[in-house]
């Protein structure tokens, strides 16, 4: 029995967490999981921290290349609109009906994106686009993760948020209004690898093998991701 260590990026938590007793119990082996946002998890792996597998976004995956191995892609989520359960439905049919709605709320959360979230680091460029950063800002409520920015709608904190819908959907007491729409719409892929330096490189397969079975797929889809094998 061996003991797998799983760093990985929030946006995939909910499958992964959901998957891993069954894993465990059908494998003999245990998991050791650790989420935190892509960005924050990246750091760990440039410091020198190992893991068995990580679990981060496509992009970051590319460039931690010299550390990992056996890559493979998991699934896609996109950015949606959420807000709390009972609140109106803001108009989000346009980017400018969006750009309408961001100003209309009266605070708006997000993740930190100095706390290295993908979807946080996303929408600062999306204000910038839209040229409200300044006045969105003024009330933003800043969050850790995609969990936190559905949290903070869940309990009023903000009235509308920005997140991956794969982070929202767990969370009781919101409701995903849509994606971004137009040219905003977002779609981040997230990826696994076997670290190079792994304690037990087969034990990481194995789950890696048990994630992405086909057999899978209705659980990554209802899970809020496209599967991507």
């Amino acid at each position: 029995m061996a003991s797998i260590k799983v760093i990985s990026a929030g946006a995939v938590k909910a499958i992964i967490v959901s998957l891993a007793p069954e894993f465990e119990r059908e494998s003999g082996h245990k998991l050791d999981l650790d989420f935190g946002t892509a960005g924050a998890q990246r750091d760990r792996i440039k410091g020198g921290e190992s893991a068995d597998l990580v679990v981060l976004s496509e992009s970051i995956i590319a460039g931690l290349r010299d550390v990992v191995t056996g890559v493979r892609n998991l699934g896609a989520t996109v950015t949606g609109v959420v807000v709390k359960n009972g609140a109106p439905m803001p108009d989000i049919s346009t980017p400018e009906a969006f750009k309408q709605a961001l100003l209309k709320a009266r605070n708006v959360a997000y993740t930190d994106p100095k706390a290295g979230g993908s979807g946080g680091i996303m929408f600062v460029g999306l204000m910038d686009k839209l040229g409200i950063a300044d006045a969105i800002n003024k009330n933003a409520v800043l969050c850790k993760g995609g969990y936190d920015v559905a949290a903070a709608l869940a309990d009023g904190r903000a009235d509308l948020g920005t997140t991956f819908i794969s982070e929202a959907l767990p969370v009781k007491g919101v409701k995903v209004v849509g994606t971004l729409p137009g040219d905003l719409h977002y779609t981040n892929t997230y990826t696994a690898a076997i670290h190079a330096k792994a304690a037990s490189p087969d034990g990481a397969r194995a789950f890696l093998d048990f994630l992405t079975n086909p057999a899978k797929r209705d659980r990554w889809t209802a899970a809020g991701l496209e599967p991507a094998f």
